[in-house]
């Protein structure tokens, strides 16, 4: 065991302290603004920000967004193999998902994927 010298350890617990006072007395200088009501710190710029709106023509008007689902259907996802070889392939081979256009696949040996 270590000895232990209570004097540092009270010297250094004084020393604590008397930052924490003098932090607690220099706060309200530093971060009082924050205390500060947010209307009492606007003042006047809300009145400055009020400008008439004007009419843009229809060429310029932005029009209303489109919703994504009339483009992009997500149909539901076929079961999850129980196997770790039933991964293998398990999505390509479901004809709904269309995940191979445009591709005839032969079974004759040798024969690659050709293009219709």
């Amino acid at each position: 065991m270590e000895p232990t010298n209570y004097i540092a350890q009270d010297n250094y617990w004084k020393d604590q302290v008397e930052k924490e006072a003098d932090a607690a007395k220099r706060w309200a200088e530093k971060w009082g603004f924050l205390k500060t009501p947010l209307e009492e710190l606007i003042g006047d710029e809300k009145k400055k920000d009020a400008k008439p709106k004007l009419q843009l023509p229809d060429h310029l008007q932005i029009r209303p967004v489109t919703p994504v689902e009339k483009y992009i259907k997500v149909l539901p996802s076929p079961p999850v193999p129980k196997t770790t070889q039933g991964f293998i392939g398990w999505r390509s081979s479901i004809p709904a998902l269309a995940l191979e256009q445009d591709y005839q696949i032969q079974s004759c040996k040798g024969a690659v994927g050709n293009m219709k």
